[in-house]
């Protein structure tokens, strides 16, 4: 017999939704359970529900509780070597996801969630919020995952893609993707001037990004650990990567200046340090440092876009070592594994020439900045 959970439960399980404090979802929360984006589950410490909860929510246990206890610590010790949460963002968002659109689905008991419940929360956000829907889509799955592993529920799970819902709604491929708005990277070297100007950490941290090509939760979180002067170069560790992997960013002469300039001014862990002790600066920061500018509707992940805009219209750099110097993944699993080198040198020379164009020009040769109209 299935025991009936409810989602909440199996999910706070898992330490992936943070219930009401309210009395209809009393649960201990003893320990995290983590998942990576691509759903790898990492249980790693016990957990227990609480007395309340296994009376209000799970029918009673004939084999007595001793069971139920041990069923949900056996499986709260599995681990298959997934890396978990990259950090407290990512955790945040698996929450935020599954609280905002699979409300309807977190009171249901997990055994009888179907097709149907699960199409009936993606429908509403599958053509218009694409990227979020499939997401929200992959995590309803782990959980679901996690309710079979667990004896909650059996049969087929009704969040899986391929070969049930890739016939009932529209291919995510065919969605249109949100893109965030970029600055023509001809307009680059006369923003940069202006952020020269102004007195900030948060303005060196603006350009750094823009100079490496890299994400601003990278470089947020940047450790002076991570920094080899010698070898110019700085290396992200998997945990910060969206893609799970460690990540050798070459630095421009200009880049080693501005962590020179910093560094006389050291008084953390943390490269672009917040105004709190051994913390950096906010996620806000450098979104702040733009609004001020007043340069329109650009975002700082769309300076991303600008580079690989310059480097396909300009530079004369090969398409995969562009596409490496984002990080992203390029080629099938075959082909990456067969591509051993992360090709530092030439990305190098790439990002030495993309410092070399964003550099300030003199008056005469600058393009102007678009600035946005004051109301």
């Amino acid at each position: 017999m299935i025991r009936q959970v409810d989602l909440d439960a199996v999910a706070v399980e898992f330490d992936l939704v943070n219930p009401p404090r309210s009395g209809r979802h009393l649960l201990d929360r003893g320990c995290q359970g983590r998942f990576d984006e691509a759903g790898e589950r990492r249980l790693d410490a016990d957990r227990r529900f609480s007395s309340r909860q296994r009376h209000s929510r799970a029918p009673h246990n004939t084999n007595g509780d001793s069971n139920w206890h041990r069923s949900i610590r056996s499986g709260t010790r599995e681990s298959n070597g997934a890396l978990g949460f990259r950090n407290e963002k990512h955790k945040a968002q698996w929450k935020s996801t599954l609280e905002t659109y699979a409300a309807s689905l977190r009171a249901k008991p997990v055994d009888t969630i179907s097709t149907d419940d699960v199409l009936a929360a993606l429908k509403p956000i599958w053509t218009t919020k694409a990227e979020t829907a499939s997401r929200v889509r992959g995590r309803i799955e782990k959980v679901l995952d996690a309710a079979k592993a667990k004896g909650f529920r059996e049969g087929e799970n009704p969040a899986r893609w391929r070969g049930h819902l890739d016939h009932l709604l529209p291919k995510p491929s065919k969605l249109a993707r949100g893109h965030h708005p970029a600055m023509a990277y001809e307009q680059l070297p006369a923003f940069i001037a202006d952020l020269r100007l102004r007195e900030a950490t948060a303005a060196l941290a603006l350009e750094f990004c823009i100079l490496t090509a890299a994400r601003s939760g990278e470089v947020l979180g940047m450790l002076w650990s991570e920094i080899d002067f010698d070898k110019k170069t700085w290396t992200v560790p998997a945990k910060r990567m969206k893609a799970g992997r460690q990540h050798r960013v070459p630095l421009s002469s200009r880049a080693v200046a501005i962590l020179r300039q910093l560094e006389k001014l050291k008084t953390s862990d943390f490269v672009f340090a917040g105004q709190k002790r051994n913390r950096p600066l906010s996620n806000m920061a450098m979104d702040m440092m733009l609004r001020r500018t007043k340069v329109g509707d650009v975002t700082v992940h769309g300076f991303r876009s600008s580079f690989r805009d310059w480097a396909g219209n300009v530079s004369s750099f090969p398409r995969e070592i562009v596409e490496t110097a984002l990080a992203h993944v390029i080629g099938d699993k075959a082909e990456q594994a067969y591509r051993r080198s992360d090709a530092l040198d030439k990305r190098r020379k790439l990002m030495e020439a993309w410092a070399a164009y964003c550099e300030p020009k003199t008056a005469a040769n600058a393009v102007p900045i678009r600035r946005r109209k004051s109301h």
